[in-house]
C-alpha cells in the first residue's frame, strides 16, 4: 500500500502518546485533546493515538499532515466485548476523519458484526489504503493478527481481557515473544507508568512505546491519589 511505510517509520524507537479521556470527563472536548497532543509533540513525541472521529479530526486540523495519528474508534456494542473499532464502518469513519493508522481490537474474541479481525484486516487495507494497528492481549492473537496482514502488533490489551484478566500490564513476556518471533512491528502498549519503563519496552526490542494515562490521564491519576490519601 502505498505511503504506509514511510508513516510507520516515522514512530520507529519514539513515543506515540494516547490522549484520551473518559466519557464524562470535561477533558474529552475535541480541542482539549487536540491541545494535549500538540503539546506532547511539541516535547517530542513520535506519534498520537486518538479515540473517536471527531477528537481524530480536532487533532488533524491542530497538528497537520506530518504527524502520524494512530486512530481507533471505542464502541460498546451489544453481544460482543470487542470495543476498539469493532466494526468496518468504525475503521471508515476514522480514516474519514484523518487517521493514518487504524487500530483494531485483534483478539480472538467474537465480534458484533460476525466478522474476523483478518477479514478487518483486510477490508481497511483494500478499501480505505490504511495501515492496521492491531490491538493483541495473548500471543495466539498477535501470530494471528501478523498473519492476517496486519502492519503493527501491540499489546495494548494485555491484561483487559477474559483471557487475561489476571494479568497484569505490561506484557513484557509476550513483548518479548512477539518481538522474537514476529516480522511486523511490535508495539508496547499498556501499564507504561514511567520513563524507565518506556526505556526498558524499547530496549525489549519494541518498535515504539505508547503510553497513555501516566502522561494525559488526569482523571485516573486524580482518582488513583485520591484513593491512596483518603481517610477512610
Amino acid at each position: 500500500m502505498l505511503g504506509v511505510e514511510p508513516v510507520i517509520t516515522q514512530l520507529r524507537g519514539g513515543l506515540v502518546v494516547s490522549c484520551q479521556a473518559p466519557i464524562d470527563s470535561p477533558l474529552r472536548d475535541p480541542q482539549i485533546i487536540a491541545t494535549m497532543a500538540q503539546a506532547a509533540v511539541l516535547r517530542g513525541a513520535v506519534g498520537i493515538r486518538l479515540d473517536s472521529p471527531e477528537h481524530v479530526m480536532a487533532t488533524r486540523s491542530r497538528l497537520g499532515a506530518d504527524v502520524p495519528i494512530i486512530g481507533l474508534w471505542k464502541q460498546v456494542l451489544p453481544g460482543s466485548s470487542v470495543y476498539i473499532t469493532p466494526r468496518f464502518a468504525d475503521a471508515a469513519a476514522i480514516a474519514a476523519a484523518g487517521a493514518d493508522i487504524i487500530a483494531i481490537d485483534a483478539t480472538l474474541r467474537s465480534r458484533p458484526d460476525g466478522d474476523t479481525a483478518a477479514q478487518l484486516i483486510d477490508r481497511i487495507h483494500q478499501e480505505l489504503g490504511k495501515p492496521v494497528m492491531a490491538d493483541i492481549d495473548t500471543w495466539e492473537a498477535a501470530e494471528a493478527a501478523a498473519q492476517a496482514g496486519a502492519d503493527l502488533v501491540g499489546t495494548t490489551l494485555y491484561g483487559y481481557t477474559e483471557a487475561t484478566q489476571d494479568q497484569t500490564p505490561p506484557g513484557w513476556d509476550l513483548l518479548t515473544q512477539m518481538v522474537t518471533r514476529l516480522t511486523v512491528p511490535c508495539i508496547c502498549e499498556g501499564g507504561i507508568a514511567s520513563p524507565a519503563m518506556a526505556r526498558a519496552a524499547i530496549d525489549r526490542g519494541a518498535f515504539a512505546v505508547v503510553v497513555g494515562t501516566a502522561i494525559t490521564g488526569i482523571d485516573l491519576q486524580v482518582q488513583a491519589y485520591q484513593r491512596a490519601i483518603a481517610l477512610e
